[in-house]
């Protein structure tokens, strides 16, 4: 991130970071064993805190702010924020539902294991499938945010979330991990299986990317949204990315894929938000006046995200208080940042 760039150029460089904060976290899987579930629901927590903080003081605020110095609105300068943080949320939450009409329904084990080629799904030395690292009582794999995560779990036991539903599976116990035959179950070709992937992973991580770039399209527009914010917007989810590509990585690898797979997929998860970022930087330079409304929509997204993804996550596995305590310490840290070097 270079001062005195354009702003399409800034968000390009904030999204090839949080992208490479992706990859790194998704890295860890070469070095943390699958067991290691308080690191990673920690680290959902701080992620949590994070994001809640960025989303206020990068995103909420400078929308607000525009609203009120436009005058267009007068008393109801609140209307434009609300009206954008709600269609965040619900852009989010409607491309959840959306999940079972793109053929998800259809054949829900192997809509969600991936056939990965015939390194893992057909060593002729292990012809019961690969070796699972988690219990199967313990693991179950669903298409959520960035891609393939356990199930949730509420006070100990083990439950769908509303989310199944996007998914195909029926609520009640989680569904263990499926063996090598029903990899192999006709009914669904390997490429729908990739596509329901890349679109679950672009879904949940647009949120991010178009939060960068709305950051760097509205410098200047206002005194609140300085290069600084954009700049420590960029840091906030890069910082909270990196939990984010572990938490996809490390239930994978646990699923018995190799650890190279693992960390592919990990880091593809925070691909798409160079994408994201450049349309969400265009679309704000381009048309200034819907400014305070994308600023509210990334918000919203990323709120919600964190509210029906990352914090219910990092609760399944026992650790809640830690989890909590890591997100107080995370919104902390992220508005000290926003706060002291904005």
């Amino acid at each position: 991130m270079l001062q005195g760039h354009s702003s399409v150029f800034q968000a390009l460089l904030g999204t090839f970071f949080t992208w490479g904060m992706t990859a790194a976290g998704a890295a860890l899987v070469f070095v943390f064993s699958s067991g290691q579930r308080r690191i990673l629901d920690g680290s959902l927590g701080f992620a949590a805190g994070v994001m809640l903080a960025a989303s206020y003081w990068s995103l909420l605020a400078p929308a607000v702010e525009m609203a009120t110095s436009s005058g267009g609105f007068g008393a109801f300068a609140f209307f434009p924020v609300a009206v954008g943080f709600t269609l965040g949320a619900a852009f989010v939450y409607l491309a959840d539902l959306l999940m079972p009409h793109l053929g998800a329904a259809e054949d829900p084990q192997t809509a969600l294991a991936l056939n990965f080629g015939s390194t893992l799904m057909n060593k002729k030395s292990d012809p019961e499938g690969p070796t699972l690292l988690f219990p199967e009582s313990e693991l179950s794999i669903r298409i959520g945010r960035a891609g393939l995560l356990s199930d949730k779990s509420e006070n100990g036991e083990a439950y769908q979330r509303k989310k199944a539903a996007a998914t195909g599976l029926p609520e009640g116990p989680a569904v263990p991990v499926p063996s090598r035959g029903n990899l192999a179950q006709p009914g669904g070709s390997s490429w729908r299986r990739i596509a329901l992937l890349i679109l679950a992973i672009t879904i949940h991580n647009v949120p991010e990317g178009l939060a960068v770039g709305v950051g760097f399209g509205a410098i200047e527009k206002t005194a609140s949204a300085t290069f600084e914010s954009a700049r420590n917007l960029a840091i906030g989810i890069g910082i909270q990315n990196f939990p984010e590509g572990l938490a996809v990585s490390l239930p994978l690898r646990g699923a018995g894929f190799s650890t190279w797979r693992a960390f592919w997929y990990g880091q593809l998860s925070g691909m798409v938000e160079p994408l994201a970022g450049v349309f969400g930087a265009f679309a704000v330079v381009l048309a200034e006046p819907i400014l305070p409304y994308a600023l509210a929509f990334a918000a919203g997204a990323m709120v919600y995200v964190v509210m029906d993804d990352i914090i219910p996550e990092a609760q399944i596995s026992g650790n809640g208080k830690l989890a909590s305590w890591a997100s107080i310490l995370g919104f902390v840290v992220m508005m000290s940042l926003d706060v002291g070097l904005g």
